[in-house]
């Protein structure tokens, strides 16, 4: 018997693959909206541009969920070598980086491993700490992000903070520094990788490097929006699939890869979907997350505002910069349970991906699966060792972002949650309180978990 599926794939991949609607939309997002930063006014323009795309697509139920947050615009920052010699270093403030005014020592941890920190607390306190933006510090398995190594400095007792940019030529990288949205507590700015070269060799020279710090960056209240959209189910309606990628990118660049790409990949899925795969059993939910960059803001809100639905999602797929990731994989966020699932969907769509079972906390997954919801993302399951290339630099713009990128990460999510919405039965339940906790607690986890709550406990006592 022939499965309905695969005449739906074959309409939706002709479709997308002889269509320019996916650049058309990127292009959109990126040249006429620019970053589309928390505060600025293509964010706004973008929101509204991709609600349009929604109604256009023939989605019901549009509409933007405003919420406030406490903002930051990027102001002027200076860096200058006081001693051994005076120079001036250009650099760029990371986001929630309060004002300020100071001179120090700078302390040199290169790729930041947790262990070095924990060895060097009493070398680093009351010195400005640099690292460089390398993921997978040597000997170290897992992940370790900037937030991480900004956190690890606020608890040695630095009174600053660099991050040195690992990729020459790129510049410096920017990223949030901010907690839970909130100002961080000491200034913390980015350099380019050769500029970090230069103090480190200065260092090696002549014992210390002193520098002068000034930026006058401001952080005020701000209105943001999540951008919803639905593909009404017809006998399971409240069962809901939710796909969706933040649209906010860093002020310094159009991020095109990241997010845009993923955004753009959504709304590809969203159109080919509204087209050929109506009339659905269960309900597909778009959902454009707003400021993502600086704490997740906008998918935390969500998962605030709709506690009482969250039960609904069957599955939630994450798509942040996915039209620009090098592999388009689909990594399951724990859920050993639906490996046979998803190697059922991939043999049936005749598609070499790799399925993972690994999770981390950096995008708008998180928030949900922290509550129990059973989620997952595109993304490549063999993570570089090296770290994000052009993401969050100057250099992520449009031309850095191939149609075939956009295409095949849009034509994977449209077909991965059709056979999700049509799926008779569904192999997984939401965790409890008690399961989301022992998932925490893996041994793998159990560093980074500590990190945590000694960071809880650090933001608990602070006067905001």
């Amino acid at each position: 018997m022939t499965n309905p599926h695969i005449s739906l794939d074959q309409k939706i991949l002709g479709d997308i693959y002889s269509s320019r609607t996916a650049m058309d939309n990127l292009e959109v997002l990126c040249d006429d909206f620019g970053s589309r930063f928390g505060g600025t006014t293509g964010e706004k323009l973008a929101a509204d541009f991709i609600a349009a795309k929604f109604e256009e697509y023939g989605l019901s139920n549009v509409h933007l969920e405003p919420f406030e947050y406490l903002g930051w615009r990027r102001g002027e920052a200076k860096l200058e070598i006081i001693s051994p010699i005076q120079k001036e270093i250009p650099c760029i403030t990371l986001p929630h980086s309060p004002p300020v005014e100071m001179e120090g020592e700078i302390f040199n941890i290169k790729e930041g491993a947790p262990s070095d920190f924990d060895k060097l607390g009493e070398e680093i306190k009351g010195k400005i700490l640099m690292t460089n933006s390398v993921l997978y510090p040597k000997g170290i398995k897992r992940w370790v992000h900037r937030q991480e190594k900004f956190g690890r400095s606020i608890l040695a007792g630095a009174k600053g903070f660099i991050f040195v940019n690992h990729y020459p030529g790129f510049g410096p990288a920017t990223g949030g520094i901010g907690s839970h949205g909130l100002a961080a507590p000491i200034p913390g700015i980015s350099i380019k990788k050769e500029d970090g070269n230069f103090i480190q060799r200065l260092a090696r020279k002549h014992g210390s490097v002193k520098i002068r710090l000034k930026s006058n960056d401001k952080l005020e209240k701000m209105t943001s929006w999540n951008v919803v959209g639905d593909l009404l189910g017809t006998k399971k309606p409240d069962e809901i699939i939710l796909m969706g990628s933040h649209y906010d990118g860093h002020d310094i660049s159009q991020g095109a890869s990241d997010p845009a790409s993923g955004v753009a990949s959504v709304l590809e899925a969203a159109r080919v979907l509204a087209k050929y795969a109506q009339p659905l059993p269960r309900t597909i939910r778009f959902v454009m997350w707003g400021v993502e960059e600086i704490g997740l803001l906008g998918s935390n809100e969500y998962v605030r505002a709709h506690a009482d639905e969250l039960h609904k999602i069957c599955f939630y797929l994450n798509m942040d910069a996915a039209g620009g990731m090098p592999s388009k994989d689909i990594n399951l966020h724990a859920w050993d349970e639906l490996q046979s699932t998803f190697e059922a969907f991939r043999e049936e769509m005749a598609l070499d991906f790799a399925i993972g079972q690994t999770f981390h906390s950096a995008s708008d997954h998180y928030p949900f699966l922290l509550k129990g919801v059973i989620t997952g993302g595109i993304e490549p399951v063999q993570q570089t060792m090296t770290g994000r290339g052009y993401g969050h630099t100057q250099y992520d713009t449009v031309d850095k972002v191939t149609i075939q990128g956009l295409r095949d990460a849009a034509s994977l999510a449209a077909r991965i949650v059709l056979r999700v919405a049509h799926a008779d039965k569904w192999l997984a339940t939401p965790r409890d309180v008690s399961a989301v906790d022992e998932l925490l607690k893996q041994p793998s986890r159990t560093e980074i978990q500590a990190f945590n709550a000694k960071m809880d406990a650090y933001h608990g006592k602070r006067e905001f």
